[in-house]
């Protein structure tokens, strides 16, 4: 007669008898029916890896990372340089000069951070908040704005990409794409690239930044399965910052964050304090190094919080309170956070902060005014670069009906005459040619 299996769902794992292990699996059998809804092993959540509380101390037991004066002011001088940036571009969005823009607000740690920990010739695929990992990398204040206003100085499109979608062969930058989450299963394709080519596997990752809104598409499933698997070099930072454009993050996910997944397809992970600089500093340097050691994926979780609007299309006090993203802004700044610890080392004062300011402004302003004088690149780019070797038949036969057009209104029709003015040789490249 059988009887039926007793209640004990709640008996922790490792209190269960063990039977051996299910064959050609690391797996023990046991005789009693348990669930398990947690990565932890406990009712505990994963944990926050952090090295500078709050007001730039230390935490108890943290050990900083190996950074001198000189880096450690560099890596401020890149975090202010961000909003600096940021808010005039956002201006000038407004003012209708430029068509968009996303900025970086809250999370200057995360990503200046995460950049100063990898190597300058390690595959970067950005999804759109990445910039700062450019700046680090020296693609410079005029390349920015050249590339937003898409002028004949655009290195990363010729003015055929949307605002703040950069990419740079030179930096080791991927050309960022609009469309969610695609750079994901691309970037384990990068890292298996990497792994294949005898000079670069032993010295070369790519790094994946995507925010905890792209991890709910199916390209995240896909692009960790393939890292973890095939496997790939590949290091996925995930910023989580609370807000999938108006979605916030309570409604995006039941589970633990988005660290609770890496473990399912068995790579390392870790969560981190996105806020703070030197613990991502220190999180995605070894997370770097578990990657190219391993050869396969790891996870790093980034906790941060969106405090600027998700973009220039967005109102994000239709969604939340003023006063929170206010409360954010002073409680758990990661820029004054990291000024106080340098503040504390005797790397920074009062005199460099005023110097600084004004110098990046300045800066700014200069390479805005420059780009905005700039015409648009010739209008024969337009079919350029696109396909390698021989031009493809629909290709030329658009040049030739747009250069037909131009021949016919180009001159006579006052909205084309306008629109020509803003381009480089006014069009001439093609109708003359």
């Amino acid at each position: 007669m059988f009887r039926p299996l007793a209640s004990t769902h709640r008996l922790p794992l490792a209190r269960q008898v063990h039977l051996g292990h299910l064959p050609h699996t690391r797996s023990p059998l046991v005789p009693t029916l348990s669930f398990f809804n947690s990565v932890t092993g406990s009712d505990e959540k994963i944990p926050t890896f952090r090295v500078l509380d709050g007001v730039g101390k230390p935490v108890d037991g943290a050990q900083l990372p190996e950074i001198d004066e000189a880096f450690a002011r560099k890596l401020y001088e890149n975090m202010q340089l961000l909003p600096t940036l940021d808010t005039v571009l956002y201006n000038v969005q407004r003012q209708g000069k430029t068509s968009f823009h996303m900025t970086s607000y809250g999370e200057e740690a995360t990503i200046i951070g995460s950049a100063a920990a990898l190597e300058l010739d390690d595959e970067v695929l950005g999804q759109y908040r990445e910039m700062g990992v450019l700046l680090w990398r020296g693609f410079g204040v005029d390349s920015v704005f050249a590339q937003c206003f898409g002028n004949q100085d655009d290195t990363s499109g010729k003015g055929r990409q949307m605002p703040v979608h950069f990419g740079s062969p030179a930096h080791h930058f991927q050309t960022i794409s609009s469309p969610l989450a695609t750079q994901i299963p691309q970037a384990a394709g990068v890292g298996y690239a990497l792994r294949r080519s005898p000079d670069r596997r032993s010295r070369s990752i790519a790094a994946c930044y995507f925010g905890e809104g792209a991890a709910s598409e199916g390209d995240f499933h896909a692009g960790l399965l393939l890292a973890s698997t095939i496997p790939s070099p590949t290091l996925f930072i995930a910023r989580n910052n609370g807000f999938a454009i108006s979605t916030p993050s309570t409604e995006q996910y039941y589970g633990d964050g988005i660290a609770s997944r890496g473990p399912g397809y068995g790579i390392d992970t870790v969560r981190v304090d996105g806020n703070d600089v030197l613990a991502v500093l220190s999180a995605v340097r070894e997370a770097r190094r578990r990657t190219l050691e391993q050869g396969r994926a790891v996870l790093v979780e980034a906790m941060t919080y969106r405090v600027g609007h998700h973009s220039t299309s967005d109102d994000s006090f239709a969604y939340r309170q003023r006063s929170e993203v206010e409360d954010r802004k002073r409680i758990d700044n990661p820029i004054a956070r990291f000024r106080l610890f340098l503040e504390a080392q005797g790397w920074w004062n009062a005199a460099d902060e005023e110097e600084l300011k004004t110098r990046l402004k300045a800066d700014v302003m200069k390479a805005f005014k420059h780009a905005e004088s700039l015409a648009k690149p010739e209008l024969g780019e337009l079919f350029t670069d696109v396909y390698a070797g021989e031009e493809p038949w629909n290709i030329t036969e658009q040049r030739k009906e747009l250069t037909g057009l131009l021949k016919k209104y180009g001159e006579t029709w006052e909205p084309w005459r306008t629109e020509l003015a803003r381009f480089k040789n006014k069009g001439q490249d093609l109708t003359k040619a």
